[in-house]
């Protein structure tokens, strides 16, 4: 059913955007206040 899979792809982006943050709390460890900047580079790549 179509709320079944909506249901499903709200979560897979719920674990998303954790994974998200958790990656980006790593990359603010390897890299400190240039985090932001490489990840901007990056997406702009």
């Amino acid at each position: 059913m179509k709320q079944d899979k909506a249901l499903i792809l709200a979560e897979k982006i719920i674990q998303l955007d954790m994974l998200r943050d958790e990656l980006f709390e790593e990359l603010v460890t390897l890299s400190g206040n240039r985090a932001s900047e490489i990840l901007r580079v990056a997406q702009n790549a």
